[in-house]
């Protein structure tokens, strides 16, 4: 049987994230940068480990008035500081309430800048291996996430999106951009079909794009979000295809670290 994993991003103030617990398989968790706080994360964790659902960090820019968005230059330093200590609560707090962090997934403009520039996202990665090397990467399937991960020999995700365009290159297309992001349910089931059955992704373009991605990204933050992850889910399951966790990807670093 076809197995495909649905995370979301969860924490993040919108509202729909008990409603989104109910449908996905994963969750990667805002741990204080872009948004949430313990109360918030204490929270989507209990309710993780009460339906078994996998857990991970969402970790972005500290930049909460601009929801981690906007790339900030800084020294690059400072922003591993920021990196270890939104990982360093959450994994806190799971361990608090007994339940794994599985993985780590970089939000926002972090994960756009570390998925076009490889030297960057390798220093990213690295401090993440640093802390925890078992924690695996949900990364943007393609893109330089995958190779820095690799690199660090940190264990690998390969994720897309449901509902936002691609460019040919595979990278995704930026939200200030016009049709950035798919609102029609009907495309993004197909989309979703498509990748579990095909391993493709159409990019705006009209070209296909060869994709080993297994977990499916469904976002919250957009209008409708909840309908549209339980009709994804539906779709998906009425063609056989099961809802669950993906193992991940696991090499020897090609670095020395």
């Amino acid at each position: 049987m076809i197995s495909i994993d649905l995370n979301a991003d969860l924490g993040e103030g919108m509202g729909t994230d008990e409603d989104l617990l109910e449908v996905v398989s994963s969750a990667s968790i805002a741990c204080g940068g872009h948004a949430g706080d313990a109360q918030t994360m204490r929270h989507i964790l209990k309710i993780c480990k009460n339906k078994g659902i996998r857990a991970g960090a969402h970790p972005g820019y500290a930049d909460p008035k601009r929801f981690g968005r906007f790339r900030v230059v800084m020294p690059l330093d400072q922003l591993m500081g920021q990196i270890r200590s939104q990982l360093f609560l959450i994994r806190w707090i799971a361990d608090e309430v007994g339940i794994p962090l599985s993985y780590v997934k970089l939000h926002g403009a972090l994960a756009n800048q570390t998925a076009e520039e490889l030297a960057f996202a390798v220093g990213i990665f690295a401090t993440v291996q640093a802390m925890d090397s078992k924690l695996a990467v949900l990364a943007l399937d393609n893109s330089q996430q995958v190779r820095a991960a690799k690199a660090v020999g940190l264990p690998l995700i390969r994720e897309a999106y449901a509902d936002r365009a691609y460019t040919a290159k595979g990278l995704l297309v930026p939200r200030n951009e016009e049709g950035a992001v798919i609102d029609d349910t009907d495309t993004v089931i197909e989309r979703c079909l498509r990748l579990a059955r095909s391993s493709e992704i159409v990019a705006r373009d009209g070209s296909v794009l060869k994709s080993a991605a297994r977990s499916i990204c469904l976002h919250g933050d957009t209008p409708g979000a909840v309908d549209l992850a339980r009709e994804v889910r539906d779709a998906l399951e009425a063609e056989d295809i099961r809802i669950s966790p993906v193992e991940p990807e696991r090499e020897a670093p090609l670095i020395e670290m």
